[in-house]
């Protein structure tokens, strides 16, 4: 069983200074979507010099990074970091703080890429031990872009066909340079949702001589709540969120139409489904049991995103090697947020891990602010564990990919 260099973690620390510099030149300006110029152009700086074969995308502000190992041939692994940031102010006060009105990374990728940079810069120098091909994915629109799928139709899975593939992700909610994943279900589909309610318009103080939409609307919301609790699995959970309402202009007035919308959470496709048709069957019979109508609109999003077992297990392995058996969980369930790494594991063998980033200012992980926080903070020396674990988890799938 190949074994972890006792010196990475070591490495990845004297690598810490300008993976810092790079993770804060990139906070400064953040992007959103898919056209992250700045950003592309930090992580091409950030490459320069080193023995890679960088691309760049047509599609999107991607860049695709290739090193041929020296060794001779081998698989082809994987590595990612997501570049984009969430439209959303910063209120964090950091000296580096978002430049951008309306613009934040909220969710860390500015660190995701900032790690990646550095497993590049240091499987580079063990090129001539390596046996095989590294390929560093630096993905644009992760935040409901979909970047991943974008990047898969031009041809980052191919030339040569991808074996596995590894990603991190940090979260403040964890003990700094703490890992944690699991295999089969690590994140959740992410689905939208909207109803509209269609009724007859009349004054306030005749209800009878209307069809009033708002009560059916609030009738609905209820009813999904109790549709998910008593219909679905505890073991196998789902989530539906109404998270807007909107009816009627004037408080005498009773509307003609009523909507509602949000967002269904599941960790199967099997009960993604069951959730799905639940939506309408409820909408559409609680409306018609009213005498009205009912449209129902599903805009279906990122997949669940599903670990493959045997490298879950071997992260959980390698991050043992590296970090200790205390800083190392296996987690007891999914993550009801969604990523669109999903799709690249439904192509390819591979896992995504959490890694863990909280402040040292705050006492218990549990407090801090979460991900998509106005406030959220990390911790950068965290950022040496997650350079450590993407070249270990790229050594030892090129040994060989587990299963």
């Amino acid at each position: 069983m190949p074994t972890v260099d006792d010196d990475l973690l070591s490495d990845a620390r004297d690598h810490l200074p300008a993976l810092v510099e790079l993770r804060r030149r990139i906070h400064r300006r953040p992007e959103l979507g898919l056209d992250l110029p700045h950003t592309q152009a930090a992580v091409l700086d950030a490459l320069a010099g080193l023995p890679l074969e960088v691309h760049t995308g047509t599609g999107l502000s991607s860049v695709v990074a290739t090193l041929r190992g020296g060794a001779g041939e081998g698989p082809t692994v994987l590595l990612r970091g997501d570049m984009d940031a969430l439209p959303m102010p910063e209120d964090t006060g950091l000296d580096f703080a978002s430049e951008v009105p309306g613009a934040m990374h909220a969710c860390g990728h500015d660190a995701h890429t900032a790690m990646l940079v550095g497993a590049a810069r240091m499987l580079a120098a063990r090129r001539d031990d390596i046996a095989g091909t590294v390929r560093f994915m630096f993905q644009p629109g992760e935040e409901g872009s979909g970047g991943a799928p974008i990047m898969i139709e031009e041809g980052v899975l191919d030339a040569p066909a991808v074996d596995a593939a590894f990603a991190i992700h940090i979260t403040p909610n964890l003990p700094s340079g703490w890992v944690t994943t699991r295999g089969g279900a690590i994140m959740a589909s992410a689905d939208e949702f909207a109803v509209t309610v269609h009724g007859r318009g009349g004054h306030a103080s005749t209800p009878h001589f209307a069809a009033d939409p708002v009560p059916v609307a609030c009738e609905i919301v209820g009813a999904l709540q109790t549709f998910v609790t008593r219909r679905i699995d505890a073991f196998n959970p789902a989530v539906v969120t109404v998270a807007r309402i909107q009816a009627g202009t004037a408080n005498n007035v009773i509307p003609a139409h009523a909507e509602l919308s949000g967002t269904v959470r599941a960790t199967s496709e099997r009960v993604r489904t069951s959730v799905h048709e639940g939506i309408e069957r409820l909408a559409r019979g609680i409306a018609e049991a009213h005498g009205m109508g009912a449209e129902v609109a599903i805009n279906r999003g990122y997949p669940v995103t599903v670990n493959n077992p045997a490298v879950a297990a071997t992260t959980l392995e390698v991050a043992t090697g590296l970090f200790g058996e205390r800083a190392v969980i296996e987690s007891p369930s999914p993550v009801m947020g969604a990523e669109d790494w999903s799709y690249v594991l439904q192509r390819v063998p591979g896992a995504m891990a959490f890694l863990g980033v909280c402040p040292p200012d705050v006492p218990d992980a549990r407090q801090a602010p979460a991900c998509h926080s106005n406030v959220m903070r990390l911790d950068e020396d965290a950022m040496a564990a997650g350079v450590a674990l993407h070249v270990a988890m790229a050594r030892r799938l090129l040994a060989g990919v587990p299963g």
